[in-house]
């Protein structure tokens, strides 16, 4: 798609949407996530990566929070929760992540050049 063309498509794509009658879906209730057992899983995953030279530190700190979101937080075992949960956790990690200057690296490197760096 053209560049310069990305606002005015998106723009034609929800009016035609609203024409269409779109509805926004129900919010889900019934979302399974794994708790703690996942978790650790994910962890030691990411910590045998990180060991083993193929992630970064903050690559590593990136996939500590998003394992987090993913298996629902701390909960102490397998759990239906809500989409407005697991946004809450996404919304928290995401901001806290924005506090750290490498990821502020990663965001200008993608908005000036197009391709992320790994910091």
């Amino acid at each position: 798609m053209n560049i310069g063309r990305r606002i005015a498509e998106a723009k034609k794509s929800v009016l035609e949407l609203h024409e269409q009658g779109y509805n926004i879906p129900a919010a889900r209730n019934d979302v399974k996530v794994v708790g703690r057992a996942g978790l650790g899983a994910m962890l030691a995953g990411i910590n045998g990566m990180w060991r083993g030279g193929y992630a970064t530190d903050h690559d590593a700190l990136v996939a500590r929070k998003l394992a987090y979101v993913m298996c629902g937080g701390d909960l102490s075992e397998q759990s239906l929760v809500s989409e407005q949960y697991l946004l809450d956790l996404e919304r928290e990690a995401f901001l806290s992540l924005c506090g750290e200057k490498k990821t502020l690296e990663r965001i200008q490197s993608v908005l000036k050049s197009g391709r992320p760096i790994r910091n």
